[in-house]
């Protein structure tokens, strides 16, 4: 990347960062109630942390469409929630059993399996009720399309599908195309979903998404790739949780298939191709380009 796109991309993921967690310290402020530990626990693992990649490209989708950046907002807000939901559900004992998320402990250490649990159950529900409000979108049919891509991106066509493979993954030896649809699953759907709302909040009928659609697929993939890779080669104090797990677990990966340098050739011809279905697009799709090639070249 060049250094004036890669600055750019840097501030623009400060700013998104920031505004989701204004958002969040917003939406959960503790109530003086029973309910408090409960608040104080989402809060622990939504505000503060983590790369906001997911809620990046749902606003730099809709700023292609020229959507009210409040709406974006809101729909980013919704897709970092549910992000949230899966990782502290997934760091849960009977899970990949992690005890550092986003350079702090995990939900479950920090305040117990139970309230995990259900934090994460909240957060799941909090998703598609910011979608699903009318402060979403004016226009009802907007919102309950942006429900449904969610929904399909959460469910077993999507992240719960992608994680039920991978605890098979344990004890079963999955070939690169397995592989690749267990990514697909459990990280590329939700990456795709992000994508689509954006051209949804911008009214792009679904037969004017193709592009943007095979962007999000690559994107996707590449950015699974570099996390094996980082997984390997990474510092834990950087990526702010445990690495090397995939390895000590026995899990096939992309590494592990293909080795490190076709991994890392695939992960380049893959962002190369992310960004060739922007073509259509001018400056106004740089942010989106910038997000391709920061998925392979980033540390954590």
């Amino acid at each position: 990347m060049s250094v004036s796109i890669n600055f750019e991309l840097q501030q623009e993921m400060a700013r998104v960062s920031s505004a989701i967690d204004k958002q969040f310290d917003l939406i959960l402020a503790v109530p003086d109630d029973a309910r408090a530990q409960l608040f104080q626990t989402m809060r622990h693992a939504a505000i503060g942390g983590g790369k906001r990649l997911r809620p990046l490209l749902v606003m730099a989708t809709s700023r292609l469409f020229n959507v009210d950046d409040s709406c974006a907002l809101r729909a980013a807000t919704a897709v970092e929630a549910l992000h949230v939901y899966s990782l502290i559900h997934d760091d849960l004992p009977c899970m990949d059993d992690d005890d550092m998320r986003r350079g702090k402990p995990t939900a479950h250490k920090a305040f117990g399996e139970a309230q995990a649990v259900l934090a994460g159950d909240a957060l799941h529900a909090l998703a598609f009720e910011l979608l699903s409000d009318e402060d979403a979108h004016r226009d009802p049919f907007v919102r309950a399309e942006m429900v449904v891509c969610l929904a399909k991106a959460a469910g077993y066509s999507g992240m719960a599908g992608g994680q039920m493979m991978d605890l098979v993954a344990e004890t079963a030896t999955f070939d690169l195309a397995t592989v690749t649809r267990l990514q697909q699953l459990k990280t590329g759907a939700l990456i795709s979903a992000c994508v689509e709302i954006g051209a949804i909040l911008g009214r792009v009928p679904v037969e004017g998404r193709k592009g943007l659609r095979g962007y999000a697929h690559d994107l996707g993939l590449a950015f699974q790739i570099a996390d094996d890779i980082l997984d390997v080669e990474g510092d834990e104090e950087l990526a702010g949780k445990a690495l090397h797990k995939d390895e000590a677990a026995g899990k096939q990966t992309f590494l592990t298939l293909m080795g490190l340098e076709r991994a890392r050739e695939q992960a380049q011809m893959l962002v190369d191709q992310a960004v060739s279905h922007l073509k259509s697009y001018g400056s106004e799709a740089d942010l989106l380009r910038a997000i391709a090639k920061f998925a392979v070249q980033r540390n954590r």
